[in-house]
C-alpha cells in the first residue's frame, strides 16, 4: 500500500510520460491519471492482427513534466528491452522448438508455438502488433528499445537466448527493464490479464536474488498501469485477483539478470477477452499501459 506521498510521485511520474506520447487520445485527467482513447480498427480476420495497424497520432497534451525531467524525453538514457512471446513461424519448426535447453531448475523446451483466439489469431501475431505499438511508445519517450526477435528469423529465439538478450544489452550492462508480451491460454471462462515476476530461484545457470525486489516493482507498475490503460480487470483465475503471479518454472525470468517481467494481457480462449486481444484499438491501449508501468518504474 502506497502512502500519500508515494501516490504523488506516481502521478506525477504518469503526468510526464503521458504529456509527450502523441498518440490516439492521450490525455491528463484529475490527478495526473493516464487514459488512452480509441484508435479506429476493423473486423478480426484469423492468423494476422484483427483491425491492422491502427496507428493514431493527435497533437500531444501539453501538460507540464514535473521538475527536472526532460519534456521531450523523459526516458533518454534508459534502455528497454521487449520480448515478444514466440515467433509466427515456431509451428514450421516443431523439432527445433522441442530441443531443450537448461534454465537452471531443470531444461525446458527451446520455444512453444503459442496459442490462439477460436477464429484463429495467433499469440506470437499478437505479441508482435502489441510489442511494435510499445516500441514505437517508448522510443518517443526517448527510451532506447531493443527487440528480441522481429519475426527476422524462422523460429525462437530459444528462452535461455531470450534471457540473455536482456542480460547484454546496453553495451553489456544489461537492460534497465525488460518486458516479455504474451497473451494466455488458459481455459474459457477465466478472464484477465496478469503479470508474471520471478521468484527466488538459485540453480545452476540460475541466480534470481537480485532481480526479485525491482522485478516485483516493475510488475506492479505494470499491472497497475495496464489495468487503468485497458480498463481490464485483473485475471480472475489466478493470482488471487491481485494481477501478479509469482513463477520459478519460466526460463526467460530464472536466467534473468536485469529486472524483468512478463505480461499476460489476456485470455485468448475466452471470446470475450478475445474480443478485446483481437482488436487494434485495445491493443494500443495495451501498449500504452505496458509503456505507462515502465515509464513509471524507471523514473521511480
Amino acid at each position: 500500500m502506497y502512502d500519500d506521498d508515494a501516490r504523488k510521485r506516481t502521478r506525477l511520474r504518469r503526468a510526464a510520460l503521458t504529456a509527450v506520447v502523441p498518440l490516439a487520445a492521450a490525455a491528463l485527467l484529475a490527478g495526473g491519471r493516464a487514459v488512452t482513447g480509441a484508435v479506429s480498427g476493423g473486423p478480426p480476420e484469423a492468423g494476422r492482427a484483427p483491425g491492422g495497424r491502427g496507428d493514431g497520432a493527435p497533437a500531444p497534451t501539453g501538460a507540464p513534466a514535473p521538475s527536472g525531467t526532460s519534456v521531450s524525453a523523459p526516458l533518454a538514457g534508459r534502455v528497454v528491452v521487449i520480448d515478444p512471446g514466440h515467433n509466427p513461424g515456431n509451428f514450421r519448426h516443431p523439432s527445433e522448438i522441442a530441443e531443450e535447453v537448461d534454465i537452471g531448475t531443470n531444461r525446458k523446451e527451446c520455444d512453444t508455438t503459442g496459442t490462439s483466439t477460436q477464429d484463429g489469431y495467433t499469440e506470437a501475431s499478437f505479441t508482435l502488433d502489441v510489442s511494435h505499438r510499445l516500441r514505437t511508445i517508448l522510443r518517443r519517450l526517448g527510451a532506447t528499445v531493443e527487440l528480441t526477435h522481429d519475426a527476422g528469423r524462422p523460429y525462437g529465439p530459444c528462452i535461455d537466448q531470450r534471457a540473455r538478450i536482456g542480460n547484454e544489452a546496453n553495451g553489456g550492462r544489461g537492460a534497465d527493464a525488460v518486458v516479455s508480451v504474451h497473451a494466455d491460454g488458459s481455459a474459457s471462462g477465466g478472464r484477465g490479464h496478469h503479470v508474471i515476476v520471478p521468484g527466488l530461484v538459485k540453480a545452476g545457470a540460475a541466480d534470481t536474488a537480485a532481480i526479485v525486489a525491482p522485478s516485483r516493482r516493475l510488475g506492479e507498475h505494470v499491472a497497475a498501469e495496464f489495468a487503468r490503460a485497458t480498463g481490464s480487470a485483473p485475471a480472475d483465475y489466478l493470482g488471487g485477483g491481485t494481477g501478479l503471479v509469482v513463477r520459478k518454472d519460466l526460463g526467460g525470468l530464472n536466467l534473468s539478470t536485469v529486472p524483468k517481467v512478463f505480461v499476460e494481457c489476456g485470455n485468448m480462449r475466452d471470446p470475450r477477452d478475445a474480443a478485446l486481444l483481437s482488436n487494434a484499438a485495445w491493443r494500443q491501449k495495451a501498449a500504452q499501459g505496458i509503456a505507462n508501468g515502465v515509464g513509471t518504474y524507471l523514473l521511480g
